[in-house]
């Protein structure tokens, strides 16, 4: 990438022999600084969204620190740190929290120790945007929806603090009824390629129209699912004793369950996100370059299956 022209020309002299600076041309574009960054993030993505359990924001960075790369991704690990430090980015956005928990160090004995040491090192920002990712319009569930072919799409639970349209997870209806083998392939067909792939517990040929999703954990939201009258469920990390309960408390079987990667179900909202916040800087007047990181971080490399 080519430096960004920062707008300002060669200085001149003054009749009296010093310097002047002149004004960049108007239709010259220059950097956001990290600040400008945040507020088009909070447009997109308000922190007041986030769960109270959750921390979203800023980790680390200077908001006066110009961003002329951004990169995207699920998570902060050393190895999509480096990915981002070899890119240039100056920001890396992730969904998932580098600091969750609280803690009383950060020296690089850690593997969180070392990931603030190498961004504060080479410069680059850290911020989180979490379950403010999820409620929001355009958030996690509702890119998931979208790319499932979900119409008259509504939130499994609203907002506290938001729009109707706002809050975890999402419900809809495919557009004509399937068997449940059937939608379980178009799940696995627009996901990333994991080593999990995708497990589904239900009648293979049983029909299902009325979806609910939720990227990411979803396994606390069973009431909801139940009211909202789905067929099935999408969503990750379904634990053993939630998912049998969910499965005994079925009325005709329904809801059924598919279950997938944790990091693929979020996977999908990084291009769109990107996207997103690329046309709000680009309305603002800024040029930034905004890449998707390229690292699968699934924590699981393979899989055993019977047969």
């Amino acid at each position: 990438m080519e430096p960004v022209d920062s707008g300002v020309a060669d200085a001149e002299p003054h009749d009296d022999g010093t310097s002047r600076e002149e004004a960049p041309a108007a239709d010259e574009t220059v950097p956001p600084t990290l600040g400008q960054v945040l507020l088009a993030v909070e447009e997109l993505w308000p922190e007041s969204l986030a769960e109270s359990w959750d921390e979203v924001g800023l980790v680390a960075g200077r908001p006066s620190a110009p961003i002329t790369r951004i990169m995207f991704a699920v998570d902060p690990t050393l190895e999509v740190i480096e990915e981002a430090v070899e890119w240039g980015a100056e920001l890396l956005i992730t969904h998932h929290p580098l600091l969750l928990k609280g803690v009383t160090s950060v020296a690089a004995t850690t593997a969180k120790g070392k990931a603030i040491h190498r961004l504060i090192e080479s410069g680059t920002a850290l911020l989180t945007v979490h379950t403010n990712g999820d409620s929001a319009v355009g958030g996690v569930s509702d890119v998931l929806a979208d790319a499932l072919g979900l119409e008259e799409v509504a939130p499994l639970t609203l907002a506290s603090n938001g729009l109707p349209e706002e809050g975890i997870g999402r419900v809809g209806q495919l557009a004509d009824v399937m068997s449940l083998g059937d939608f379980a392939a178009r799940v696995f067909g627009i996901l990333p390629s994991v080593a999990g792939g995708v497990r589904v517990s239900g009648d293979k040929d049983g029909l299902v129209r009325r979806i609910a999703v939720c990227g990411g954990a979803g396994d606390s939201l069973f009431n909801e699912v139940l009211a909202s009258n789905a067929d099935v469920f999408v969503t990750a990390d379904l634990r053993h004793h939630p998912a049998s309960e969910a499965r005994e408390a079925a009325v005709d079987g329904r809801p059924y369950l598919i279950d997938v990667s944790h990091f693929a179900s979020e996977w999908l909202w990084l291009p769109a996100a990107a996207s997103a916040l690329g046309n709000v800087l680009s309305d603002q007047g800024h040029d930034v370059e905004i890449q998707v990181s390229t690292t699968n971080s699934d924590p699981w490399d393979f899989i055993l299956t019977p047969g």
